[in-house]
């Protein structure tokens, strides 16, 4: 049986890879360092085996974000796209995955460190959708790389 191929990247195009298998840790991260990386409330992260990620478009930057770990990111983008520290194993941002949904988190880290109102996020009202915001969305031209591999980006055909 072969294994299964993820692939992902920033949000320009810059920087793409593939990770293999489903032998990975999906989790959420709640510590303070992650929740500045991600600008959010959390890092969403799936853990490969370094020998199960291939950087298929260009490569990431990277910030030393600690003695332990650094976070690679776009340069071109900002989009953030790893957590690596000194042992085996790449974490890839699961919100830079073309399909996040076979990603998906089965824990969290760092609960203790969480931002309060994140408990009651569940809760919040859900706004209907608007026609007039989504015709805007419709007729807007979007620059964010599409979620698949392209032979070049950016297209040629624009």
């Amino acid at each position: 049986m072969s294994e299964s191929i993820h692939t992902g990247g920033c949000q320009c195009g810059a920087v793409r890879y593939k990770a293999l298998g489903d032998d990975f840790g999906g989790s959420i991260c709640h510590c303070r360092m992650c929740q500045k990386q991600s600008g959010s409330y959390f890092g969403a992260f799936a853990t490969f085996s370094n020998d199960k990620v291939t950087w298929t478009r260009g490569q990431p930057s990277y910030f030393q974000s600690s003695t332990v770990a650094k976070r690679g990111f776009c340069k071109d983008c900002g989009t953030p796209l790893t957590y690596e520290w000194d042992r085996d194993g790449i974490s890839l941002s699961i919100g830079s995955f073309d399909d996040p949904n076979k990603v998906a988190p089965t824990k969290q880290l760092d609960y203790a460190a969480r931002i309060k109102s994140f408990d009651d996020l569940h809760e919040l009202p859900i706004r209907p959708e608007d026609p007039e915001f989504q015709a805007q969305l419709s007729a807007m031209k979007n620059f964010q790389h599409p979620d698949h591999d392209t032979a070049e980006w950016p297209d040629s055909q624009d």
